[in-house]
């Protein structure tokens, strides 16, 4: 099932939010073409944790969200690579790019123009801080995101201080409420053109509900409290025999089938432990007291017992050991690709965390080598093969 197989996007961004913007859409079935500077193609081919990869034009960072796109290689400052975008808007339903504010329409490519050439297009412009605004222009990255959102001040503990999400968390939130404005938007079938204008700074800030919304109708002062969870006590990390648990007895009455299993029924009678209220009060007590019995045997052996038992539990796993979960196994999470053209080895990524009618969605093609598909699209495009050879003489693709 490929709700999206009938329209086409035009991907102009790079790195991370955009991309993985359409990677999202291109799993839903739409076609997807990126758009490349010749030469250099996409910063991402030149990230990652492997320099031969990245020597390659086929950074680890590009490889892991562009699986099923199409490479085109377009110079968009130059008037014949204006023409060529133009007639790919023409029969495009949609553009994506994140280029700070003003970019496009300084080359001539702004969505006011390019909605007289498609009424129905749907441009997405994905920036750090939306495009108007006191600090519309300023750089972003996905760090400086996380740091003005405000996750950061509520991330670790009162002794290490603001701490980063360990992974892009920004740039993912980004993309993936751009995926939602455009799929919205290509939902009305009377559409006329829209211009989805997406804000980091915002799309972070709008994760974090719970944590605003304390501040704003509670007058709670959000604050770092590590792996502690602030509406509930017993709830976070606790310390096994072997391994790091999570357990999120966040009910009362899982809170009394915990101390059951450990044998530590005196804790349901304690004047520190009756309430909700109270245990969260004095949670590192009661945290003290749980880590004593479970310290008599390791993570996976409560993670068993306690969910059997009906308490939310969870070893803390490595990212090695999650990929090998039985769960993330059976439910096909990862893509192989074999034998890569421009790798010359094969792949393996992550799809999208959805399944349609208990279908994984994949795509059918490994992420693109830079400009590999450029000369079929121009011929699609109604391009003779000697124009092609001159518009690559060029330098315009």
């Amino acid at each position: 099932m490929k709700p999206l197989k009938s329209f086409s996007v035009l991907d102009l961004t790079n790195v991370l939010a955009g991309p993985f913007c359409c990677h999202q859409l291109v799993h839903l079935g739409a076609e997807v073409i990126k758009i490349e500077v010749p030469g250099r193609g996409d910063l991402a081919r030149q990230l990652g944790a492997d320099p031969e990869l990245n020597e390659k034009g086929m950074g680890v960072s590009f490889l892991a969200q562009n699986s099923g796109k199409r490479s085109l290689t377009l110079n968009l400052k130059h008037p014949a690579g204006c023409e060529i975008f133009f007639r790919l808007v023409e029969q495009a339903d949609v553009v994506v790019e994140n280029f700070r504010p003003g970019v496009m329409e300084r080359l001539g490519l702004g969505f006011e123009k390019l909605k007289e050439i498609n009424p129905r297009i749907v441009y997405c412009a994905i920036s750090g801080f939306g495009q108007d605004g006191p600090m519309k222009d300023s750089p972003a990255y996905d760090q400086i995101i996380q740091g003005l959102s405000g996750v950061m001040s509520v991330t670790g503990n009162g002794e290490s201080g603001p701490l980063r999400v360990g992974f892009p968390l920004a740039d993912t939130i980004g993309g993936l409420t751009a995926a939602m404005g455009i799929t919205a938007s290509l939902s009305n079938p009377e559409r006329e053109a829209v211009f989805i204008d997406v804000s980091m700074l915002e799309a972070t800030m709008a994760s974090m509900g719970w944590v605003i919304s304390n501040y704003l109708m509670a007058g709670v002062d959000p604050m770092r409290m590590g792996n502690e969870n602030f509406t509930s006590a017993p709830s976070g990390t606790f310390q096994t025999y072997c391994g790091v648990l999570n357990i999120a007895a966040n009910k009362q009455e899982q809170f009394e089938i915990l101390c059951n299993l450990l044998k530590r029924e005196d804790l349901l009678h304690h004047p520190d432990f009756k309430t909700r209220e109270l245990r969260k009060i004095n949670r590192e007590f009661l945290k003290t007291e749980l880590e004593t019995e479970l310290k008599k045997n390791d993570a996976k052996f409560w993670s068993e017992l306690l969910n059997k038992a009906g308490v939310p539990a969870g070893e803390v796993l490595a990212v090695p050991d999650a990929l090998e979960l039985d769960q993330i196994q059976q439910r096909e999470f990862l893509e192989t690709f074999c034998d890569v053209p421009g790798i010359c080895r094969s792949l393996q990524v992550v799809k999208t965390g959805l399944q349609l009618n208990g279908k994984t969605l994949t795509v059918d093609r490994p992420p693109p080598r830079l400009g590999e598909d450029t000369v079929e699209i121009l011929k699609e495009c109604g391009y003779k093969e000697d124009t092609i050879e001159k518009l690559q003489a060029e330098e315009v693709i």
